[in-house]
């Protein structure tokens, strides 16, 4: 139950609507109450520690979603990063060959060993 008791304790707020002053607004709305779009809510400290194009990430993602039933839909706050293999991301531009294959960071070579 500990859990849970701290998930209720901690402060959550709307990632979406930022304010002037660079506070979120809590989670949840009071009747009658109108925002625009679809609350993206998470802990204040995982808000803060966000960077602003994760945040805005996520929020098109939950507005893009939609809401379709009576719950709401969730969806994740960090997307999941590609394999190589699918194309993906690999790093900043340092041009090497790695086993007949162009990797663009030579550090990645360990890593990526058996995904090529």
């Amino acid at each position: 139950m500990a859990g849970l008791r701290e998930w209720v304790q901690e402060k959550w707020v709307d990632i979406g609507s930022k304010r002037k002053d660079g506070s979120y607004a809590p989670c949840g709305r009071s009747k009658g109450e109108k925002r625009k779009g679809y609350p993206k809510c998470v802990p204040l400290a995982k808000a803060r520690s966000m960077s602003e194009g994760q945040r805005r990430s996520a929020v098109t993602r939950k507005r893009a979603a939609g809401n379709t039933g009576p719950k709401p839909t969730n969806v994740a706050t960090f997307t999941k990063r590609k394999k190589v293999a699918n194309g993906g991301y690999i790093g900043p531009a340092i041009n090497s060959v790695y086993d007949g294959v162009t990797l663009n960071n030579p550090s990645y070579s360990k890593y990526y060993k058996g995904m090529i």
